[in-house]
C-alpha cells in the first residue's frame, strides 16, 4: 500500500532520488525486479491436456469398457465406445485454451509506451523497460504503464472503474492517504487506469506482477480446478469403477469355485463390466450441453463452455460487480434541488449551460447536457475557466436570455465558500450561517443515499473582463447517480425466487452498494468493507460470507477471497462481471458470466456472455441449464439403477445356473439397445419442479435410487428365472431368449416410469424420447423372431411364456411407480438449511415458476 507512504518514505524505501534515475540505476533496477510486463502462464501441449483428460476416472472405465468389447469380438460397438470418448476429450482440449487468452488479452490491454525522466530529462521507453523509482509523466488518453505515487498534478482525473469499480472519474493530486482501499487512494496511479484529462508527475511504485493489474493477471493465469461438472463426472466414473470391480471379480471367484470354466466364466464377468458402463454418456451429454447452448443463444446467452451450463444449474450464489453489470455505468441527473432542499429545474438548467459551453466532457457534464439538452439555445460563450482540481470549481461567463452571467459550479463546499446569497423561488436572500448548514445537510444526505453531489451557484456579470468568483448566489444542487439496469430488479428478484443467493461484491463505496442493493430489490443489512475482508482470516470470512450480502471497497484478490470462503461452505458460485477487477473473480468461480459492452479481459474470462442488457437473460440461463442437467441426470440415474439392476440379476443367475443366462455377445446387444433408447433424453421434457431449485448432483441420492429400483428389477428378473425354469422347463437357448426379452422391456418401458417424480400419465416423455425407446424395443423385441436371432444364440419362444413374460413386465413397472416416490427422496441441501440458521430467516417453500409448491423428490436432486 504505496499510497500511505510520504513521497520521501517511498524514496528511501526504493532507493532513489527526486529526479528519477539514471540510465545505468535503471538497468541495474531491471535486472532485479525484470521487465514491465506479466508472466507467460505455462502452456501445456496438446497430448499432455488429452492425456490429462484420458486419466480421468470415468475415461477409463470407458477405455477398458471399450477395449474388451473389440476383445471379445464386437469391432463396431468398441469403435463407437473409443469414438465417443475421443470426441468428448477433443473438445474439452480445444477448450482449455480459455483462460490463456483471458489472460493475454488483459495483457494487450495496457500501455505500450512511457514517458519516463532519465538523467534529468524525460525521454519515451518501452513500458517494459519501466523500474520501480522511475519517475514518469502522464496526459490526458495514456494508460497508466505502471502503479505509482502522485508527485504533481495539473488537474489530471483517471476512469479506474474497470479496475476499482468507481463509475465516476477520479481526481489524482499529491496528499497523504490513509485509507488502505486502493479505491481511496487518491494520491496513486494505477497500472491500466486510463488518464482522462490533465497530466502529472508521478513515482513508480511497483512494475509488473506486483501491480494490482499484474495481481489480476497472475490469478487469471492459475490453474483452476475442476468445475462442478467435472467433480460430479469424476464421482461417477469412481462409483462405476468400484461397482464394477466388485461386481466382476465376485462373479469370477463365484464360477470359478463352482467348477465353471475359467475362459467362459471371464468372458462373462467382462461382458457384466461393460455392461456396468455408462458407454453413451459423454454423447448424451455433450449432446445435452449443446442443445442447451442453442436455446440459450436464443435467450441471448452465449455459452463458451459447454460444461458451464451444468454448472450454472447447480449455483446456488451468485457474486455480482455493480459498475457496469446491475448498473449501466453511465452517470445521469438523479436530482436538481434548490439550497432548501426542494425539486426546482434551475441549478440543472444552469449547470447544462455551463457544461455546454465551457464543460470538460467529463460523464458529469454529459449528464447535466443529457437532462436539459436544450439549455445553452440562446447563450454564447464568452470566457471559460476550466475546472480546477485544486480550487475544486469550474466556471463560464456567458450571455444569454438573463443577460452576462457568470456561472460557477463545482464541489459543494467549495461553491459555498464563494456565495453569499441564496435563491428561493424567485427571491434572493442572504446566505447565512444556519442557511450553510441546511445546505451541508442536504448534501450529506444525498452523500447517504449514495449520490454525488455539485453545487451550481451564478451572479450577473458588469462586463466581459470580469473575473470574480465572489459574492455569488446559490442556485442549488445537482445530484448524480449511477442507476441500475432496466429489468436488473425483476432479474435479481426471479433469481432469489429460484433459490439462488445473490450477493453484491463491489469495488465502490460501501454507501453507494447498499443504495443501489435496495434499489434492486436486495435486502442487505450490513456492507462488509474491504479492509475488513482484510482483517480476517479465512476461517473468519467463511463464517461472514454466509450471512454477509453485499460488499464494498473490495480489491479483485478480496473478491476472489470470497468467492473461495463460500466454495469452501458448500457453494456452488456464480459470478457476473464486466471489469479488469473482476476477471480474478470470474476465473476461480464456479461459473462465470459477463455482460455485452465489458472489458475485453473480463469476457475473455467469462464462460458465459449475456448479450442483452436485461439481466433476466441470466435467469432465463439459469432455468435452462438446470433443464440441461435435469436431462443428464435422467440418463445417468436411468442407466445406474438398470444396468445395475440387470447385471446383478446376471451375477446371481450364473452363480447357480448350470448355464449362463446370457451369451456374452447378448450381453453386449442388451447394453446396446438399451442405450440406443435413451437417445432422445437430450430433448426430453423437464416439469417445471425440476428447474425451480438449485440442482446439484447428490451422489448418495444416486446410490439410493440404485440401490432401490437396481434390486427391485433383480427381484421381478428372479421370478421370471423361476417361472422358466420351474413353470416351462425352459433349456438354456429358450431361457437366455425370454430373458432377454423380459430385460429389455423392463428396461425400457420403466424410462417412462422413473424420468420423472410425476405419475408417467400426467407427464409424459417427449417425443423424441418416446420414438428413441419405443424403436428400440421395437428392435429388441423382434430380433429373436429373424434369421439373425439365431446367430445371436436366441430361439423363439413358446406363445405361454411370451404371455408370461408380458405379465411379469405389467407387475414390475406396476411396482416401480408404487417404489418410485421413495427411492427418489433427497436430503436437503445442507449450504440452504445453514444460510436460514445463520440469518435467523424463516425458510419458506421453494415454489415453481407457476407458482405451484415445490416437490422435494423432484428429479432425484437434491435442494
Amino acid at each position: 500500500m504505496f499510497w500511505t507512504l510520504a513521497p520521501e518514505v517511498l524514496r528511501a524505501r526504493l532507493g532513489c532520488g527526486p529526479d528519477g534515475l539514471t540510465a545505468s540505476e535503471a538497468e541495474r533496477l531491471l535486472a532485479r525486479h525484470g521487465p514491465n510486463r506479466d508472466a507467460k502462464a505455462r502452456v501445456d501441449g496438446a497430448a499432455r491436456a488429452v492425456l490429462r483428460r484420458s486419466s480421468e476416472p470415468l475415461a477409463l472405465v470407458l477405455i477398458a469398457a471399450g477395449l474388451v468389447t473389440i476383445l471379445t469380438g464386437d469391432w463396431a460397438g468398441g469403435a463407437v465406445i473409443i469414438a465417443i470418448l475421443a470426441l468428448s476429450i477433443g473438445l474439452d482440449t480445444i477448450q482449455e485454451g480459455q483462460a490463456l487468452r483471458a489472460a493475454e488479452a488483459l495483457r494487450q490491454s495496457v500501455a505500450l509506451k512511457a514517458e519516463v525522466r532519465r538523467d534529468g530529462a524525460f525521454r519515451v521507453v518501452p513500458v517494459e523497460g519501466l523500474v520501480p523509482g522511475d519517475v514518469i509523466r502522464v496526459r490526458a488518453g495514456d494508460i497508466v504503464p505502471a502503479d505509482a505515487l502522485v508527485l504533481a498534478s495539473f488537474g489530471l482525473t483517471a476512469a479506474e472503474a474497470a479496475l476499482t469499480g468507481e463509475p465516476y472519474p477520479v481526481g489524482k493530486r499529491p496528499g497523504l492517504v490513509a485509507s488502505a482501499s486502493p479505491a481511496e487512494a487518491t494520491n496513486a496511479l494505477f497500472r491500466g487506469a486510463v488518464v482522462q484529462s490533465g497530466e502529472a508527475v508521478a513515482l513508480v511504485a511497483a512494475t509488473g506482477r506486483d501491480t494490482v493489474f499484474g495481481a489480476a493477471v497472475a490469478s487469471l493465469s492459475e490453474e483452476a480446478g475442476p468445475s462442478p461438472f467435472q467433480r460430479d463426472l469424476r464421482d461417477l466414473g469412481l462409483l462405476i469403477a468400484r461397482l464394477t470391480l466388485v461386481l466382476v471379480l465376485g462373479v469370477l471367484v463365484v464360477r470359478v469355485a463352482f467348477g465353471r470354466s475359467v475362459i467362459e466364466s471371464l468372458l462373462f464377468a467382462v461382458a457384466l463390466a461393460v455392461g456396468l458402463t455408462p458407454e453413451l454418456l459423454p454423447m448424451i451429454t455433450t449432446v445435452t450441453l449443446a442443445r442447451g447452448a442453442l436455446r440459450m443463444a436464443h435467450r441471448k446467452v452465449i455459452v463458451k463452455r459447454l460444461a458451464a451450463i451444468h454448472d450454472l444449474g447447480e449455483m446456488t450464489v451468485l457474486c455480482t460487480d455493480k459498475t457496469g453489470t446491475l448498473t449501466s455505468a453511465e452517470i445521469t441527473l438523479a436530482r436538481s434541488l434548490d439550497p432548501a432542499g426542494t425539486a426546482a429545474p434551475r441549478p440543472a438548467r444552469l449547470g447544462a449551460v455551463a457544461a455546454a459551453l465551457g464543460g470538460d466532457r467529463g460523464p458529469l457534464d454529459a449528464a447535466l447536457v443529457q437532462a436539459s439538452p436544450g439549455a445553452a439555445t440562446g447563450w454564447r460563450l464568452v470566457r471559460q475557466r476550466p475546472f480546477d482540481y485544486a480550487q475544486r470549481t469550474g466556471s463560464v461567463l456567458a450571455d444569454g436570455p438573463e443577460g452576462l452571467t457568470l456561472i460557477v459550479k463545482g464541489a459543494p463546499e467549495a461553491v459555498l465558500a464563494r456565495c453569499t446569497a441564496h435563491r428561493s423561488g424567485e427571491a434572493v436572500s442572504a446566505l447565512g450561517a444556519s442557511e450553510r448548514e441546511a445546505v451541508s445537510a442536504h448534501v450529506r444526505a444525498l452523500a447517504a443515499e449514495g449520490l454525488r453531489g455539485i453545487a451550481v451557484a451564478s451572479r450577473l456579470a458588469l462586463g466581459p473582463a470580469e473575473a470574480d468568483e465572489a459574492d455569488l448566489v446559490l442556485e442549488g444542487i445537482c445530484a448524480f447517480a449511477d442507476p441500475p439496469k432496466a429489468g436488473a430488479a425483476a432479474a435479481l428478484a426471479a433469481l432469489t425466487d429460484a433459490g439462488v443467493r445473490v450477493k453484491v461484491l463491489s469495488g465502490d463505496d460501501p454507501v453507494v452498494v447498499r443504495r443501489l442493493a435496495g434499489l434492486v430489490g436486495l435486502s442487505v443489512g450490513e456492507v462488509l468493507t474491504g479492509p475488513e475482508v482484510a482483517g480476517m482470516d479465512d476461517e473468519a470470512l467463511a463464517a461472514q460470507v454466509r450471512r454477509v450480502d453485499a460488499y464494498g471497497r473490495l480489491s479483485p484478490d478480496q473478491k476472489v477471497r470470497v468467492v473461495k470462503a463460500l466454495q469452501a461452505g458448500g457453494e456452488v458460485v456464480g459470478f457476473l462481471g464486466d471489469g479488469i477487477n473482476d476477471a480474478p473473480g470470474l476465473r476461480h468461480a464456479d461459473v462465470s458470466l459477463s455482460v455485452a459492452g465489458a472489458s475485453g479481459v473480463a469476457q475473455a474470462a467469462a464462460d458465459m456472455i449475456l448479450l442483452a442488457p436485461d439481466l433476466a437473460v441470466a435467469a432465463a440461463g439459469v432455468a435452462e441449464g438446470r433443464r440441461t442437467s435435469a436431462n443428464i441426470l435422467k440418463y445417468i440415474r436411468m442407466g445406474a439403477s438398470s444396468n445395475f439392476g440387470n447385471m446383478l440379476s446376471m451375477a446371481l443367475a450364473a452363480a447357480v445356473l448350470p448355464f449362463l443366462p446370457m451369451l456374452p455377445i447378448q450381453i453386449l446387444l442388451n447394453n446396446l439397445l438399451y442405450d440406443l433408447s435413451e437417445l432422445g433424453i437430450p430433448f426430453d421434457r423437464v416439469r417445471p419442479e425440476a428447474i425451480a431449485h438449485p440442482q446439484a448432483w447428490d451422489r448418495q441420492a444416486l446410490l439410493r435410487f440404485a440401490a432401490v429400483m437396481g434390486p427391485l428389477s433383480s427381484v421381478f428378473d428372479l421370478l421370471t428365472f423361476g417361472v422358466l425354469l420351474l413353470g416351462f422347463g425352459a433349456g438354456p437357448e429358450v431361457f437366455r431368449t425370454a430373458w432377454f426379452l423380459e430385460s429389455m422391456a423392463t428396461q425400457i418401458l420403466v424410462i417412462v416410469v422413473i424420468r420423472t417424480a410425476a405419475r408417467p400419465w400426467r407427464d409424459r416423455p417427449g417425443p423424441a424420447l418416446a420414438i428413441s425407446s419405443l424403436a428400440a424395443l421395437a428392435v429388441a423385441l423382434a430380433l429373436p423372431f429373424t434369421p439373425l436371432g439365431g446367430w445371436l444364440g436366441f430361439a423363439a419362444p413358446a406363445p405361454a411364456i411370451l404371455i408370461a413374460v408380458a405379465g411379469i413386465t405389467a407387475l414390475y413397472l406396476a411396482a416401480a411407480e408404487v417404489v418410485k416416490p421413495w427411492a427418489m427422496k433427497t436430503r436437503a441441501l445442507k449450504t440452504r438449511a445453514m444460510a436460514s440458521r445463520e440469518t435467523g430467516e424463516r425458510q419458506r417453500p421453494l415454489a415453481t415458476p407457476q407458482g405451484r409448491p415445490f416437490r422435494a423428490d423432484t428429479e432425484g436432486w437434491r435442494r
